[in-house]
């Protein structure tokens, strides 16, 4: 593939993204979740093996499939970029996450801490119902970093390096983490090697998206470099510690999830968050995204080599 054809679909995906959000009929995401559903009902064991065999039979066949397509889009560079397009738009959720975290901060300006609960558990794992309003702020504050970084820096990353089937291999990995990288009774073995994989795959992303994040910001690279430490994730850390940097707030402390509570330790030394941070954070998130692709694209251009007598059509 050539290296600008690959930048070239991956600017397209983003676009479609940015004008669209996700697909709102047969979201090939939705698909597999309901295949990894299926396929749990039928071997789930309480086991690191058992869990192992899912994330290999699914992030195997799914990446082999794209892999598969992508060779035959190959043989002309319209269908190249049209497919490499058509991944990026399908893998990336950057408007979708920003319209869920907008939609957060409207209800709680307007007072309506119900429905801003609700709304936020669209976005995260941990218990709603025992938020109060900065809790609800945080939560989508917290979310839209690390969604940010998942589901826009990492795929875009991925596809620079090795193209659709990179892209498909991240979001199907970071799908099941979602599904069954827990540390709970049901999935603390069978969801071990989802959650190691996640770990793996988006830690270089997670840095270059806290990177775009901090900037010049000296609150935001101290928070990074003093704060992640007592973040249970490796990755998620990164990216929340530079947005409260960035925008002069505090994140993390303790969460409830089913509950069980988790110290997230503290990110940044600013103040408490207020409603009106979530749209900071919603601008912040979309510069990383921005940024993101500049970088992407470059990568793309730089390590894609040259086609051989490419056809148009």
């Amino acid at each position: 593939m050539n290296g600008w054809t690959r930048a070239l679909g991956l600017a397209l995906g983003f676009g479609l993204d940015r004008l669209v959000g996700d697909p709102r009929r047969g979201h090939p995401v939705a698909a597999f979740g309901r295949a990894a559903i299926a396929l749990e009902r039928r071997t789930y064991a309480d086991s690191v093996a058992a869990g192992a065999g899912q994330v290999a039979l699914l992030v195997g066949s799914t990446t082999l499939a794209a892999t598969l397509v992508t060779r035959l889009a190959r043989r002309s560079v319209l269908t190249d970029v049209a497919w490499t397009a058509l991944v990026t738009w399908s893998v990336l959720g950057g408007r979708s996450l920003e319209r869920e975290a907008s939609a957060v901060a409207d209800h709680l300006e307007r007072g309506d801490l119900p429905a801003a609960r609700e709304q936020v558990g669209h976005l995260v794992s941990r218990d709603p119902w025992v938020l109060d309003a900065a809790g609800v702020t945080r939560a989508a504050i917290e979310s839209l970093a690390e969604n940010t970084s998942d589901a826009v820096v990492a795929p875009l990353v991925w596809g620079a390096i090795a193209g659709a089937p990179g892209m498909v291999a991240h979001r199907a990995i970071n799908t099941l983490d979602a599904m069954i990288g827990y540390r709970n009774d049901r999935y603390e073995r069978y969801g071990k090697v989802a959650a190691r994989l996640d770990d793996v795959v988006n830690w270089l992303p997670a840095r270059l998206g806290a990177a775009i994040a901090a900037g010049t910001s000296w609150s935001a690279w101290r928070a990074i470099r003093e704060d992640t430490a007592a973040h249970p994730s490796p990755n998620g850390g990164q990216i929340e510690a530079a947005f409260a940097g960035a925008l002069g707030i505090r994140l993390g402390g303790a969460n409830a999830y089913g509950g069980r509570v988790e110290d997230r330790g503290v990110l940044g030394d600013g103040r408490v968050a207020k409603p009106a941070d979530v749209a900071r954070a919603v601008s912040l998130g979309r510069r990383v995204q921005l940024g993101t692709l500049m970088v992407a694209m470059g990568l793309a251009a730089i390590g894609g080599g040259a086609p051989n007598r490419p056809r148009w059509c």
